[in-house]
Parts: C-alpha cells; sequence; structure tokens
C-alpha cells in the first residue's frame, strides 16, 4: 500500500523527512510583513481603543518624552532665556555642577532635610498606626484627623506654619512666653541655626498621616493567626512587635523609606513659601537651587543638568536600598 501510493505521487515517511525544512517553513523575512499585517489588523479592529488612548499618550509624549528629550539637549548648551545666543559647551555645564560649591551645600542642606524628616515620619506614622489599630472608641475619626494634613495642599501649610514661627504674633513664641521657656521671641525662620529644623517639624506634621494609613494598611494584612499563636506561646506585646510586626512590615516600610527619599530630595514648596533658601542659604535645597538658576538666573541649560545630577542621585539611592532590602530577604 505504501509503494502504490507513492507510485502514485505520494510522498513517503522517509521521502519527508529527506526533504529539507525551508520547503515546509516559511522564511523569517516573510513571516514579519505577515507578523505586521496581523497586528496592523487587530489595530483596525480594536481602533476605538486607540482612540481613547490617544489624548493621554499625546500628553505624555509631549509632556514627558519631548520634555525629558529637550531638557537633556540643553544640557549641553548655554542656554539663557535673555540671550540669543544658545552656544554648545559640550560637558561643560557637568564639569560646572561637579566644581559648584553652592550645589555641593544644596544637596548638604537636602541630606539634613531628608535626615531630619524622613526617619521621624515613619517612626510616628508607625506609633500612630499601631495606636490606631486597636478597637479604641473614635478611632476613625482620629485616623482622618491625622490624615487631614497629607490631602491639604502644601502652600496652605506652609503659610500657616509661617504664621505660627512668626516673631511677633506667632502662637509658638507665644506659648513659650507664657510658659518662661523663653524669655524673648525666637525668630524660628531667620536663625540660621532654626530655620531648617522647623521648616522639618513642619514636614514631620504634614507627613505623618500619610505613613499611618499606608502602615495602617499593613498591619491589616497580617494574619490574626500569627499574633494568636505568639500569645499561646507566651510572647509578650513588644516580642510580637520585634518578631511578627516589625519583619511582616518590612516591604511597607520600604516603601515609605524609598518614597519618603524621593520626596524629601524634591521640597521645594515648603522652602519657596517659608524661608526663600535663607537665612544665608541654610535652607536652599537641590531643587530650590534648581529653580533659582532656571527661573531667577535664567540659565535653563545649567539648570537642566542640575536636575539630571538630581535624577542621578535619586536613582543611586533607590538602588542601594532596594539592593539591600533583597539581600535581606534573601
Amino acid at each position: 500500500m505504501r509503494d502504490d501510493y507513492a507510485g502514485q505521487g505520494g510522498t513517503t515517511v522517509a521521502q519527508s523527512r529527506a526533504e529539507p525544512r525551508s520547503a515546509h517553513v516559511p522564511l523569517r523575512g516573510a513571516a514579519v510583513p505577515q507578523a505586521l499585517r496581523r497586528t496592523l489588523r487587530a489595530m483596525r479592529r480594536e481602533w476605538s481603543a486607540y482612540l481613547f488612548l490617544a489624548p493621554g499618550l499625546l500628553l505624555f509624549s509631549v509632556f514627558t518624552l519631548f520634555a525629558l528629550g529637550f531638557a537633556l539637549y540643553l544640557t549641553f548648551h548655554q542656554w539663557s532665556i535673555i540671550e540669543p545666543d544658545k552656544a554648545f559647551v559640550g560637558l561643560q555645564n557637568y564639569r560646572d555642577m561637579a566644581t559648584d560649591t553652592d550645589f555641593r551645600n544644596s544637596v548638604l542642606n537636602t541630606a539634613y532635610f531628608t535626615g531630619g524628616s524622613v526617619p521621624f515620619t515613619m517612626l510616628i506614622g508607625l506609633a500612630l498606626a499601631l495606636l490606631l489599630n486597636q478597637p479604641l472608641p473614635g478611632r476613625g475619626l482620629l485616623r482622618t484627623m491625622y490624615f487631614l494634613p497629607a490631602v491639604t495642599p502644601f502652600v496652605v501649610l506652609s503659610i500657616i506654619w509661617k504664621w505660627l514661627y512668626n516673631g511677633d504674633f506667632g502662637l509658638f513664641n507665644y506659648y513659650l512666653l507664657k510658659a518662661h521657656v523663653i524669655d524673648k521671641p525666637l525668630l524660628f525662620l531667620s536663625d540660621k541655626h532654626l530655620a531648617m529644623p522647623s521648616v522639618i517639624l513642619m514636614t514631620v506634621w504634614s507627613g505623618v498621616g500619610f505613613s499611618m494609613i499606608v502602615y495602617l494598611a499593613g498591619l491589616q494584612g497580617i494574619p490574626a493567626e500569627l499574633y494568636d499563636a505568639a500569645k499561646v506561646d507566651g510572647a509578650g506585646a513588644l516580642a510580637r512587635l520585634r518578631y511578627i510586626t516589625i519583619p511582616l512590615l518590612a516591604p511597607t516600610t520600604l516603601f515609605l523609606l524609598v518614597m519618603g527619599i524621593i520626596g524629601s530630595f524634591q521640597v521645594f514648596t515648603q522652602i519657596f513659601v517659608m524661608t526663600s533658601g535663607g537665612p544665608v542659604d541654610r535652607t536652599t535645597t537641590v531643587v530650590y537651587y534648581i529653580y533659582q538658576a532656571a527661573f531667577q538666573n535664567y540659565e535653563m541649560g545649567y539648570a537642566s543638568t542640575l536636575a539630571f545630577g538630581l535624577f542621578a542621585m535619586l536613582f543611586v539611592f533607590t538602588v542601594i536600598q532596594l539592593s539591600l532590602y533583597r539581600r535581606e530577604d534573601s
């Protein structure tokens, strides 16, 4: 039967195995246009979805991708708003940034602000979350009250705290004088030793609510069976906190730490409204220094270079934190 079939023009198994694969499998070059045609046909069928996505993609392309590329282009030019000549300077802006003492001081001020605000915000937020995770009367109202500053615009908060710090009619000086803690009003925002701690205090107060809510979500995701088993084994409250709560909140802590450092390195509103970078540049942070370079000195090329320097610092910090977390988790 096989021989008859082969004689009639059929193909035996041996012959089919001996034939080259190119006779049956299409060439890769021909497959690519075919796949492209299938994709285009699918896009035509789903044209309404792309129509709805088009505004968002257009905005993202213009205000993110194009802006990022143009900012990178500016870093290689001496781009001034008031001068018509936009000279190409190569890497000169980057060399100037590396030797700029004012930029170095702004980085130190930002690090001071970060070290003073982020840890205290997270610690107080964790303490409030642990407290308000208990079945207390009116805890819903308390959670709302603590979270309200986190959703209030920073401009409003900065103006209110600027009034509180005022040396003539501020409430802080009023109550400190009434309590005989101080003999004369303190110039919180004009004293070079008090200006940055004053801004840090305001930032911690306004950011505690966000940390509290995030920690509350993490606490409510911990199984209650773990605490019950620990109680049966005789573990006290501190032991449960140390061996159950804190380890299981590690991803939440990492999230708040990364977001806190990124946010603190981008601090601007408090500085702009409350101190304007003073006194004697003690509160000039990196973003405020970028603002000065761009909109006071009109050096858009150098300001773009500083912005990319800030991005590099944030990228390094984030990579280090993620690598440390993965090392501890493994």
